[in-house]
Parts: C-alpha cells; structure tokens; sequence
C-alpha cells in the first residue's frame, strides 16, 4: 500500500494554527537546480526555521557539496534545532518540490518517522494566499536520541557493489544528454557520461508545476525499470539533491528498498578510478 508524505498548504496552515503545531522547516539553497523555476526569495512561512543543507547540516570537511553530515554531527545539529525523534516536521523550499526532497530523506535517516513535504513549496503557499514572515524562527535547543540508517546514503564503493548486482538498478535522475554524456556538465572538471548498468529516469519526469505527480502517473515510470518492489534502488543524479526526487516518488509508490548515492555525478565523474559508460 503507498503512502504519501506530501502535505497541502492547507493543511501545514491549519497543523499552525493547532496547539501541536509541527516544527517548519526551510531547506531552500541557493544552487539553482537544471529546469528549476525562479526562487521566491522574499519572506518565509511563520515559525519556520532555516534548514541550511549547503552549509550547516552537512559536512564541512568534505570537497563535494552538501555531503551528508556525520551522524554524531547529525545529532548534535537536531538537538540544537530541538527537533526530536518523535517531533512532526514539515520540510519546504522557496521554488517547489525540488530541494525539500532531500532534506525530508535526511531526516528520516535520522529515523525522524513523522517527516513531511509541503508540496509545491513555498510557491504553492503563496499561491493559496498565506501570510509570510520576515525572518526564522531562533532555535530552542533540547535532547533526543536518534536511530541513524546509514543505508540511507551510500558511497561510490557501494554503487560499485550493485552496478553487477540483479537484485539491484542504479537510476540516474539528471537529463538523458547528461546521462547519454553528450551534454557537457555544468561543474568543471567533470567526465561526461553514466554510471555503468545505471538508466535515465530525468527528475523533470516527476513533477507537474513544481509539485510531485500523482501516484498514477509515476507508477510506470518505476514500472519500466523495476517490475519487483524488492528491488533495491539506488539513485543518482548531479549532487544529490534531485536524486531525492526520485526517492519521494519511488517511496509514494510504495517502493522501500532505496537508497541515494551522496556523492552521485560531482563525485563520480571526477574520479578516474570509477567506471563510466555513454
């Protein structure tokens, strides 16, 4: 059975309204994503609280973008933002469904259980008519423990794993030229091509006007590369963060067995070591 973890604008208003308002979470970034429509980059949802990805919640150590944190770092972030295991949380960008996504699968690495998406983001609240704020909320830090699922994200060395494995497919999330690698890559340095045994399912497949396809629409695309749901996906994309796209919406469809490649084509296609094909 599917389950969505998508919510309406009008139903985060009224859950703000409530006396068990859920914790609101911005998870914009300034990178602007291939297709994406232009940002809204004036006010924010009451009580919402910025959830920098590019440069708070990740790790500062690493040379790629917006890597995944450590999980101690991880922990440590939620307790300062009070976000807690069981807390309600709802996740939103400034453009649609496009970077929310991955804060959203983030968190329920975390196993954050009760974690959401305002689809259509904050356009999509503008849309309906609702107040904005100036600036976030400040946060009140607390403790919690976490149950990290580090299967969540994985490294290059687990894609190889799985580029001979049947039980497995690799799905790309970028353009079919940048998959077919006659389109160059927007960041320097990068080999053009796929992840060998990988195929294109492009991200743009998946939404409608900033929001996520129905259940209906996405279901043969999953269909067409993966008939068994115990199959494990992994996806990929440019840097992560569209790869997630394809999570939500292998997720709504009921698909369980997933996982993100963290460092997907930024990682991949500047290592020498990795195998490409085109």
């Amino acid at each position: 059975m599917s389950y969505s973890p998508l919510v309406s604008a009008e139903w985060l208003q009224q859950q703000l309204s409530s006396s068990s308002k859920p914790i609101v979470l911005d998870a914009s970034i300034e990178f602007q994503i291939p297709l994406e429509p232009e940002k809204i980059t004036h006010g924010v949802i009451p009580d919402a609280m910025r959830f920098d990805y590019d440069t708070v919640f990740c790790d500062p150590e690493s040379s790629l973008p917006h890597t995944m944190p450590s999980e101690t770092r991880f922990h440590q972030l939620l307790n300062q933002f009070g976000i807690q295991r069981q807390s309600v949380v709802v996740v939103y960008d400034n453009s649609g469904t496009y970077a929310s996504p991955r804060a959203w699968w983030m968190l329920k690495a975390m196993g954050i259980d009760q974690v959401y998406i305002l689809d259509g983001g904050l356009p999509a609240w503008c849309e309906a008519g609702f107040a904005l704020q100036d600036r976030y909320r400040q946060p009140a830090p607390t403790e919690s423990e976490f149950q990290f699922e580090p299967s969540y994200f994985i490294g290059a060395q687990q894609v190889c794993d799985h580029i001979d494995n049947p039980a497995s497919q690799i799905v790309d999330a970028r353009s079919l030229a940048r998959f077919q690698g006659t389109a160059p890559e927007p960041r320097e340095g990068m080999r053009s091509g796929h992840i060998p045994t990988s195929v294109c399912l492009p991200f743009a497949q998946f939404l409608d006007q900033g929001k996520l396809k129905t259940v209906d629409q996405l279901q043969p695309l999953f269909a067409s590369i993966a008939t068994d749901r115990d199959t494990l996906m992994v996806f990929s994309c440019g840097s992560g963060i569209t790869a997630c796209i394809l999570a939500l919406g292998a997720f709504v469809c009921g698909y369980r067995q997933l996982s993100v490649y963290d460092g997907s084509w930024s990682e991949w296609g500047q290592r020498p070591d990795l195998p490409i094909e085109r």
